[in-house]
């Protein structure tokens, strides 16, 4: 599990496709990398992954065939700003929202445009996903945790501090880029206990 509190932020080192699954070779950049464990679960840009390998600035991981598909990972070049974030440990401060990095979805965004020193952006969602985003909810973007401020037919709108523009991919993330977004937990299992509930009576 993570919080969606951005640890640091890396890059995609090198890609190497060993026959359809990608290996993934992620610069830890200024993520605290120290006590690195094999088999531990890191996000990158929302999506948990598994550390197979590394060394002081660098982890490697494998992203299999669905992963590429279902997220934006499959269409990253060498160089790629990434938001990384370790796993929660059970003594953390829970500073975001419950996040599983499982993406739901690929959205885009929209437009930025400024706040006073704030800046407002605007995501596409996918219309599956959009019954899940609530106005004053929790959304996961390129795991970022972020709170919904409106949200409609089309997607959604969040505003970003400085500090969180400053201290993740944000910084270079542009209009039309794609963006890995996970709803919140609870919307979810919420609407499996209704439907579970609703097949009850029925």
């Amino acid at each position: 599990m993570f919080t969606g509190i951005i640890e640091g932020v890396g890059s995609l080192a090198a890609t190497q496709d060993l026959g359809g699954d990608v290996r993934l070779r992620i610069a830890t950049g200024t993520l605290d990398f120290s006590e690195p464990r094999l088999g531990e679960s890191i996000a990158v840009n929302g999506v948990c992954l598994t550390a197979i390998a590394f060394e002081r600035d660098w982890f490697e991981a494998d992203a299999s065939t669905e992963t590429l598909a279902l997220t934006t990972l499959g269409a990253l070049r060498p160089g790629a700003v990434l938001n990384l974030e370790r796993a929660m440990r059970p003594t953390d401060r829970l500073g975001g929202h419950m996040v599983s990095g499982h993406v739901d979805g690929v959205g885009a965004v929209l437009g930025v445009h400024e706040d006073a020193r704030a800046q407002r952006w605007r995501f596409r969602a996918p219309a599956a996903l959009l019954r899940y985003i609530a106005k004053k909810g929790s959304i996961c973007v390129d795991g970022v945790s972020l709170t919904v401020n409106e949200v409609d037919a089309e997607g959604f709108e969040v505003a970003l501090i400085p500090h969180t523009v400053a201290h993740t991919a944000f910084a270079a993330t542009s209009v039309g880029d794609a963006v890995n977004l996970e709803i919140d937990l609870v919307a979810r299992y919420v609407e499996r206990l209704l439907g579970a509930r609703a097949e009850e009576t029925a």
